[in-house]
């Protein structure tokens, strides 16, 4: 299974996945590209270090969405490298139906909460102000709503007294550093019929 990560920041989620390929627990997934809608972003690092094509993508005209010229660039990258899957690692921008209908049902993403409980931006934040007592991430598919896709797995992370917001955020992290490479080999073993 050819598998594509999309991601905006430091990379720490594709670098879980691309670790769990290097130490041969991805299945029979294997990583054949990283983009990126950031130019300077750290994801870009992770392609070398693991010698895995790794590249910046433009995707103009819009700062928040995938669409229009940028969504075709997006398109083209990822039929390029022939992606059976396509995992966004920290993806900061909000997919479109042109994006959707081009890889329908194999687009998968990674939320910082128990879907759907807190969907959007800041998981994690809205989980600890709201005072919540168990957090977690999902890995769910992805559809038009935002967050709103079936749900494929899920890990809960217990929230203690003494926790903090950047505390939460690295057991938070830690979870979705384990759960996301299970899921992708999870998805890449052929179902018996």
């Amino acid at each position: 299974m050819r598998v594509v990560i999309l991601g905006s920041g430091r990379g720490s989620n594709a670098e879980a996945i691309l670790l769990a390929q290097q130490a041969g627990k991805l299945g029979r997934a294997r990583i054949v590209a990283v983009f990126t809608d950031k130019p300077d972003a750290g994801i870009l690092a992770m392609g070398a270090r693991f010698g895995v094509p790794a590249a910046f993508i433009d995707p103009a005209p819009f700062k928040t969405k995938l669409e229009g010229e940028g969504e075709v660039r997006f398109i083209a990258a990822v039929r390029g490298a022939q992606a059976d899957l396509v995992v966004l690692a920290g993806f900061m921008r909000v997919i479109k139906p042109g994006f959707l209908n081009a890889f329908a049902g194999k687009i998968i993403n990674l939320h910082p909460s128990l879907l759907p409980s807190f969907p959007g931006l800041d998981g994690i934040g809205q989980a600890f102000r709201r005072g919540v007592k168990v957090t977690g991430c999902t890995v769910h598919g992805v559809t038009v709503e935002v967050d709103g896709g079936p749900i494929l797995d899920q890990t809960v992370v217990g929230v203690e007294a003494g926790d903090t917001l950047e505390t939460l955020a690295a057991k938070v992290h830690a979870a979705e550093h384990a759960l996301l490479p299970a899921v992708i080999a999870r998805l890449s073993e052929p179902t018996s019929a």
